[in-house]
């Protein structure tokens, strides 16, 4: 194995994409809560242990899923003898302790969804992924609490609160769609994931439901006044992609759940420029 495959190989475990997406998104709720220029070093501390944590979880997932992974994602670092289960471990465990010391100097609501978040990261592949949706749920509120932990790191967590539970709602559709994808790899490891416990029909109806709630929180900010049509012509294309993702679910779970991660990426720009928008009106 070459030194440049090797080195791939831990850069894979960390998801890359997901991992810098999530940093952005944690910035995004900070500037949605309101960023100034005295929150600078503190958005940068929450961006730091934001990646570290998300690489950190998502390597020790593919610790723990290691033999599921030889059945589902055969080309992942461990299956395929990039990286070996020891290394993911302790390189998970050396990017948590960069998440730590990255947060220990944020204010202490920020600390602690910094802690449950870590502990909710170690804990998923072992305690949750298997629980019917209740591994599904786990995700989805770490995710949207990206958005409260940056909203934290300026004083404000409640600030981002509506973004946080349109993308932890539409995490949480995707996830019940990925498990549909997954079910051979997971039945044949004896998980009971929730569309292995009621059905694949079943579970996909549930996730459009729950994304059905998520579409119904994107309008708040309108209809509160707080963005205007700016705000409005983008998440209403952003709902509308993740709409016809769920639908797509139904004959392709593996279209549907990416097209899902698309919408959500835009329902967070839409909540970018609404809030500068609405700065710049009130500047104006």
């Amino acid at each position: 194995m070459s030194l440049g495959e090797r080195a791939r190989g831990f850069v894979e475990l960390t998801r890359p994409g997901n991992t810098i997406a999530a940093g952005v998104l944690t910035f995004t709720g900070a500037f949605i809560a309101g960023i100034t220029a005295s929150d600078a070093l503190a958005v940068v501390a929450a961006v730091v242990a934001t990646i570290c944590a998300t690489g950190a979880g998502n390597a020790i997932n593919d610790y723990f899923d290691r033999d599921i992974d030889a059945i589902n994602r055969p080309d992942r670092a461990i299956p395929r003898g990039a990286v070996t289960a020891r290394e993911a471990l302790w390189f998970s465990i050396t990017l948590f302790l960069g998440a730590v010391v990255a947060a220990i100097t944020l204010p202490r609501l920020a600390i602690a969804i910094a802690v449950v978040n870590l502990l909710a990261l170690v804990a998923y592949t072992q305690l949750f992924k298997g629980l019917p949706g209740v591994g599904n749920v786990v995700v989805g509120y770490l995710t949207g609490s990206t958005f409260l932990f940056g909203g934290a790191a300026v004083g404000d967590p409640l600030g981002a609160l509506v973004l946080a539970v349109l993308a932890g709602l539409a995490t949480l559709t995707r996830e019940i769609i990925k498990d549909v994808e997954d079910i051979v790899g997971d039945r044949e490891e004896g998980l009971q994931t929730l569309p292995i416990v009621v059905g694949e029909k079943r579970a996909l109806w549930a996730s459009a439901v729950v994304l059905g709630v998520a579409i119904v929180a994107s309008a708040i900010p309108y209809v509160s006044g707080d963005f205007g049509v700016a705000y409005l012509g983008l998440v209403l294309p952003a709902d509308a992609i993740m709409v016809s993702a769920s639908v797509q679910s139904f004959t392709d779970p593996s279209v549907g759940q990416r097209r899902i991660k698309y919408g959500m990426y835009l329902a967070a720009v839409a909540f970018i420029v609404g809030r500068s928008a609405s700065m710049v009106g009130i500047a104006g």
